[in-house]
């Protein structure tokens, strides 16, 4: 894909031109519908939340920022993948709140993969995500970008400005960080049973 269009529309995008959004959509849509697909690949049957609905939603929410300021194709799509992983979040959350539900903590990792199972396994990674954000924000941003937005090692590196292999050590860091504290939080839920 020819980065130039693409980082010139960003450009005039985060200069205000909505109307680049609507240009640049075409260019990146299909990433974004690979995005939304692998998000909700784990899903139960029948989820109420189709990739189109996602990728539309993620839109209308880059829509409505105020100041973007992307740097480049890898940037974007990390913006993109935050906001896919908010959209979920904010869905796991109400239709948890309507039916309470069991669903055990697991994290799969295949190689550099993970599936989202249930909507109580979204929010317990979401919690943990927030507390490694605390701690280390670049981490979180780290595992947002690649398990969220599927960008590779070499694409978060573009998007943050650091080398392929920190980037890599980080992310082997935090998955670490990450599947203890969802241990833990499986370790409590199996005690309070």
């Amino acid at each position: 894909m020819d980065q130039q269009p693409i980082t010139g529309m960003l450009q005039r995008f985060a200069d205000g031109d909505k109307q680049a959004l609507d240009q640049l959509m075409p260019l990146v849509y299909a990433e974004l519908q690979r995005l939304a697909s692998g998000y909700l690949r784990g899903e139960r049957p029948g989820h109420t939340l189709q990739p189109t609905a996602l990728v539309h939603e993620a839109y209308a929410r880059l829509l409505k920022q105020e100041q973007p300021d992307y740097r480049n194709r890898a940037h974007f799509l990390g913006t993109a993948a935050q906001l896919m992983r908010q959209i979920l979040i904010d869905h796991a959350r109400t239709r948890n709140a309507a039916k309470r539900g069991g669903g055990s903590l697991r994290l799969h990792l295949d190689g550099q993969k993970i599936a989202i199972e249930r909507a109580p396994f979204l929010l317990a990674v979401d919690d943990a995500l927030t507390a490694l954000a605390r701690k280390d924000p670049l981490k979180a941003r780290l595992v947002e970008m690649r398990f969220f937005g599927g960008l590779t090692a070499e694409e978060s590196a573009e998007a943050i400005g650091k080398p392929v292999t920190e980037v890599r050590r980080d992310l082997r860091v935090a998955l670490a960080w990450l599947q203890r504290e969802l241990d833990r939080a499986e370790t409590v839920k199996g005690a309070g049973a």
